[in-house]
Formats: structure tokens, sequence, C-alpha cells
């Protein structure tokens, strides 16, 4: 395709979205969908729509970025912000909690939030959440809070039966959980996005820096930084832990989280007017976004996510298969030593566990992480071969091995792990996750 790097060029202008880190394959078969849908055969006279039409570009954008994810994902960062919420408003009664959700996809992430502060004991008036993604088609199925089955996987979902109704083989949301996540498109590249907005306590923002160049990465941390309160915190995906510490954010030291606090003596710049002028759009504003019946099933791919779709960490409990059974006690314990921040201790138990019961996909699997916690990425890229060595369907090892990949430039090696994990998605088990 000979216009192929102008039409990358101009989805990277828009959204961040890297031809070097998603590989040039990815976008010759979304733009060759499009090109199919509006019947097409000549690429430069494509390339003229994509140029001249912003409807063109968005239906090109709802291709290539269609995440992965399901409730409770990231259960670490979900729970410890329940925590701290509870403890904040036990000191100050009055706060209300803000929390900012993006890329938040198809809602399972600010809905798990919503309900894991409700579980916490906090009212709904004390806390809200906005939620932005670059996708209309992810935030209508969020809107609409039906799911299919692959939205909810692991083995904790108790929280399903007390805040969701089963209707005709999927999931309702209640109203009480949706009535607290106010969902809005929004693209962190566009220049006005943020820029008025009142400060955050929590930050979602995971596994989307590392699909972004060097530049675009500072950018962007900037522009959170500016938009968090002086104790807020930020949460990011295990492999841009580095692209967070520096002279204005240190870790703040809650185990497989990964959460960033600002530095005490630093001081976020200012951001410059028209900070990154690298896409044009009109200040979000957080309005209902209506849900289209006919959006509620789109085909399923998992595509490397640029400006706002995500591939996050993946830390919640996964069920034993019969050829690798679990030592739980062992393990439980060392996930509890590893939420403290004794590493060392949780890894000896990991160790212990597979001496006992033998190799365990779990076991190397929470190796994984917390090596990822510690910051060394080739033992936590290691072991998360060793439970797909066990277990090669074992979708949260897939998962993190592509963020690793993708955050070391190998984007042909993260592309084969997200292509793994796209195939254990059934078909028929909805379309949300």
């Amino acid at each position: 395709m000979k216009s192929l790097q102008a039409i990358a060029d101009k989805l990277k202008a828009a959204m961040g979205l890297d031809m070097a880190t998603v590989g040039a394959s990815l976008i010759e078969r979304v733009v060759r969908e499009r090109m199919a849908v509006l019947e097409m055969e000549d690429d430069a006279l494509y390339l003229s729509l994509l140029l001249s039409s912003a409807a063109e570009l968005q239906a090109l954008i709802e291709l290539a970025v269609v995440p992965e994810t399901w409730f409770f994902r990231d259960r670490e960062a979900i729970l410890a912000v329940a925590r701290l919420a509870s403890d904040k408003l036990a000191a100050q009664p009055a706060a209300v909690i803000r929390i900012l959700s993006l890329p938040c996809s198809t809602g399972e992430e600010p809905y798990s939030l919503a309900m894991a502060l409700l579980d916490a004991g906090l009212a709904p008036g004390q806390f809200v959440i906005d939620a932005y993604d670059i996708r209309t088609r992810s935030l209508e199925i969020a809107a609409a809070g039906l799911y299919g089955r692959n939205s909810f996987r692991g083995q904790e979902l108790a929280f399903r039966d007390r805040h969701f109704d089963l209707e005709q083989g999927q999931w309702r949301l209640h109203e009480r959980i949706r009535s607290q996540v106010r969902f809005a498109p929004g693209n962190l590249l566009a220049p006005d996005f943020l820029r008025h907005s009142q400060p955050y306590d929590f930050i979602f923002c995971r596994n989307v820096l590392i699909y972004f160049e060097r530049d675009v990465q500072r950018q962007v941390v900037q522009l959170l930084a500016s938009v968090m309160k002086p104790d807020a915190l930020i949460f990011v995906g295990p492999a841009e832990g580095g692209i967070l510490l520096g002279p204005t954010m240190e870790s703040a030291g809650i185990a497989l989280a990964f959460g960033f606090r600002k530095r005490v003596a630093a001081a976020v710049p200012p951001l410059p007017p028209a900070w990154a002028p690298l896409a044009q759009a009109a200040p979000p504003t957080l309005t209902p976004v209506r849900p289209d019946a006919a959006h509620r099933a789109p085909a399923r791919r998992i595509v490397a996510s640029a400006a706002l779709g995500a591939v996050g960490t993946a830390t919640a409990a996964r069920p034993a298969s019969p050829a690798t059974a679990l030592p739980a006690g062992l393990l439980e314990r060392a996930r509890a030593l590893a939420d403290q921040g004794q590493f060392a201790q949780a890894g000896e138990l990991c160790e212990q566990a597979v001496q006992q019961h033998g190799p365990s996909a779990e076991a190397f699997y929470l190796q994984g992480l917390i090596h990822d916690a510690g910051g060394q990425q080739e033992l936590a890229q290691r072991c998360y071969r060793k439970a797909l060595y066990l277990e090669p369907e074992h979708q949260a090892a897939l998962l993190q091995l592509a963020a690793l990949l993708q955050a070391q430039g190998d984007a042909s090696g993260a592309q084969r792990m997200r292509q793994r994990a796209e195939r254990m998605a059934k078909p028929g088990e909805g379309a949300h996750g």
C-alpha cells in the first residue's frame, strides 16, 4: 500500500498510534477494512478522504482501537483506591472524591471503581468518576451497561451478584452504579483536553504511555500531573513505572498497584498554551452517551491501544487448570506480603510453593508481577514465559508479557502475545471485553 505511511502519520498525529510500535500490518488491515466498506480500491483516494473528513478519521480510529478489558482487572489498584478514599473521607467528611479513568474503554474499569467504593461504605454523593475514551462505540456500550461473560473473569465474582441483574444471558449493571460514572469522548492529544478540569484525587491511565514516543509521553505525564491534587495518586501499567519516575513523581509504595504521587518538593510546571497541537478537538463536556443497540456487539479485536484504548494490568485471580493446581495457601500469603511491599519474602513463598507442590502457572505469574513491581523486567518476563509454558492460555500472563515486550520496543513480539490472547476469546460470549 503506497499511502500506508501517510495514513499512519495521520493516525499518529490524531491519536498517538505509532506504526513503529503496533506494526504496519495492523494499520494496513484496518485501512483495508474501511476501504472495503467504502468500496474503494485506490489507497491514494482513501488517503485523500481521510485527510479531508473528520468522520472518516473517527471511523478508522473506531476500527484501530478495540481494547481488551474486564471487571476488576486491576484489582490491587482498585481496592487501594477504595481504602484510601475511605481514609480520606474519615479525615475530611465533607470532601468529594474525584476519580479520572482514561481510557475508560467499555466501562469495566470506572464501573469497578464505583462498585469498590460503594462496597467500602462510601455514599453515592461522596465520589464522582469521570471516564473518557476516544472510541465512541466503546462509550455507547459503557452507557448501556449490558455485559457478556467475557467481562467477568477469575474466581472472585461475588460483585456480580450484588450489582448486576441477569437478562437473557447477559448482565445489566444496576443504575445505582451507572449513575456514579460520567462518560464523555476525549482524546489525550487534543490541545484543550482537561485544560479546564478540576483536580482529581485518583487517576487511572494504564498501559497507554508505552505506545507514545518519548516527547509525547512527557507531555501526557505533565498534563496528568497538572490535574492531580497535591496528595493525588496516578495508577499506570507495570511497564510504565520508569516513565513516571523522575523529578516530579515517585512511587506511592502500594505493592502490585503501580501507583505514583507527586514528590513533596516538586512543582509541576504549568502547561504552555496548546501544549500538544497534534489534534484539533473542542473541550470535552461530560454529557451522557446514548446507547446504540446496533453497536452492542462490535467485532472482537485486541489492538495495541493508543491515545485512549488500553491494555491494562491483569492481576485478578484466575481459575486453575487441572494441570496446574494452585498451592493456594502459600500463594495467598505471598500475595498478602507483596501487597505490604515485602517483595523478597513474597518471592520466597512463591519459590516454596513451586518446591512443595511442583511448577504452577499461578506461582510463576505472581512471581512475574512481583518482579514487575520491583522494576526487574527481565526476571518478570522470564516468569511470565514459565507460566505460559505450563498454561499456554493464561491470558493475564499473555497480556502482561505483551506490555513488557511493547515497553522494550519489541512491537512484533507484543502483537503476537495480544493475538494469542485474542484467540482465547470464544465467539458468542459477548463483545464488550
